[in-house]
């Protein structure tokens, strides 16, 4: 009879102990480490109205819990509080004090964060930051400096003005549109706002706003004297010649398989008004201080072929087909003819964009910037400071363009607004630099016109699209 081995029982029994000891130490000790607690903005004057967003973040188990408090004289107020079930590791809670009942007053903000670990027994880890704050009910004051400004339909209005106090934005809004102000070196802010072409006399109403920084918001009437313009109208006939010409070059702004005037409709209708938008977007990239000097250069030796705010009706085998409006001044030369930088800057756009073709952006600061476009290469790059007169590019008719000439815009903060008030040296000395002088401000010179350039020995790069040889 075979002899059965025994195993002692007791020292099992330890191990298993053991282990089991060992596993709940470590659930339960295992992760001491709290949520971090972050507030964006953190600041400590706050509106009441400002929304502010408290994070809570753990690096190894769910956030299952956010409160926050508002502290004064051991009163202890709710402001928010909320419970997490989804097991998300970073959780955010955005909220206002608009409801805790204290106007302008300093109070402790406090802030509790718990995760969902097994320390304490299962209550988590928890975190609590307290932080200062003081809310702050008074929007700031603006006084306009410089007497009222005439601004014509489609031009370009100027304004200094101060604020009482340090402001996280400030600027004048036209509709939905900001034109942001700049500090100047003895503290005011100057700014350039445009009056929209297509905006009637009575719908223009700007706006002269200052947020501080706590986020209380003062927004003024601004008074304007309103001029009237009224646009030419102008009918194009879209050739056969023109869409084949053009057929390759909309086809890479256009691309797939349809008929050659629906690809026309495309670029002059949708990808217009995504240029559009790009052009508000390179209008951030500007200085904050004034980097012209007197009136802008024209270019020289040329004939003007289009105005700014002509409104076009496009004609398809006799009937209408699109309207459009061309925002710029068109200038013909002879072929592939140098242009100048029309004022000095920094260079901020250099490539192809859709209706444009190949085109230039110059910014002059506070937002005021010259455009270039339908050329046929440019010798400039992104980020290079010019000065008046330097040659940055030859014409051509990339683009919308049926013949070789350039299109010169003028942007107000991405806005395309009348150029022909940048080329004249009385309208800058009068609606500029005269009235920033007279409210004590410092206004650019105003200085000769510079005299015609002569290109420069400079290799110039080619665009994306040779020009067809005629003109259109």
């Amino acid at each position: 009879m075979a002899r059965r081995t025994r195993f002692p029982l007791f020292p099992v029994v330890v191990i298993l102990i053991a282990c089991g000891l060992g596993w709940g130490a470590r659930m339960l000790f295992g992760d001491m480490t709290p949520p971090s607690i972050t507030l964006t903005p953190h600041q400590e004057r706050v509106a009441p109205t400002l929304p502010l967003t408290v994070t809570a973040e753990d690096a190894d188990n769910a956030v299952k819990y956010i409160k926050v408090t508002a502290r004064r004289n051991g009163a202890v107020l709710p402001v928010i509080e909320q419970r997490f079930s989804d097991g998300a590791k970073k959780q955010s809670l955005t909220f206002t004090l608009k409801d805790v009942g204290m106007h302008d007053t300093a109070f402790d903000l406090e802030i509790t964060a718990v995760d969902g670990s097994f320390a304490g027994f299962g209550q988590g880890n928890s975190a609590l930051v307290s932080m200062p704050t003081r809310i702050d009910t008074t929007p700031p004051r603006i006084t306009v400096k410089t007497a009222t400004p005439y601004i014509r339909r489609g031009g370009t209005g100027c304004v200094l003005y101060s604020v009482s106090e340090d402001v996280g934005q400030t600027g004048v809004k036209v509709d939905n549109r900001f034109f942001p102000g700049f500090r100047q070196e003895n503290g005011d802010y100057l700014v350039f706002f445009a009056f929209p072409y297509q905006m009637e006399l009575k719908d223009f109403q700007p706006k002269i706003v200052a947020v501080d920084l706590a986020g209380n918001a003062r927004v003024d009437n601004l008074s304007v004297n309103r001029i009237n313009r009224v646009f030419k109208q102008d009918t194009l006939d879209i050739s056969q010649g023109f869409l084949d010409a053009k057929a390759e070059e909309f086809s890479r702004i256009v691309p797939g398989d349809m008929p050659d005037i629906d690809r026309f409709l495309q670029v002059n209708g949708r990808v217009r008004r995504e240029n559009a938008q790009t052009l508000l977007e390179i209008g951030k990239d500007t200085a904050p201080e004034i980097l012209w000097d007197g009136a802008f250069l024209r270019l020289p030796d040329a004939a003007p072929r289009a105005g700014f705010g002509d409104a076009r009706t496009y004609k398809w085998q006799g009937r209408d087909v699109d309207h459009q409006t061309h925002l710029g001044l068109d200038l013909a030369s002879v072929a592939q003819a140098p242009v100048p930088a029309s004022n000095s800057g920094r260079v901020v756009f250099v490539g192809y964009l859709g209706i444009y073709g190949n085109m230039v952006v110059i910014d002059h600061g506070l937002g005021l910037q010259s455009l270039y476009s339908h050329l046929s290469s440019y010798q400039v790059e992104k980020g290079q400071m010019v000065k008046k007169g330097d040659i940055i590019a030859h014409t051509g008719a990339t683009g919308m363009a049926g013949g070789d000439h350039l299109h010169y815009g003028i942007l107000i903060s991405g806005l395309e607004v009348t150029p022909i008030e940048w080329l004249d040296a009385h309208w800058i000395k009068d609606n500029v630099s005269d009235r920033i002088i007279a409210a004590g401000g410092k206004a650019p010179a105003i200085s000769a016109p510079a005299p015609a350039p002569t290109p420069r020995q400079t290799p110039a790069r080619q665009g994306g699209s040779k020009p067809p040889a005629r003109r259109r």
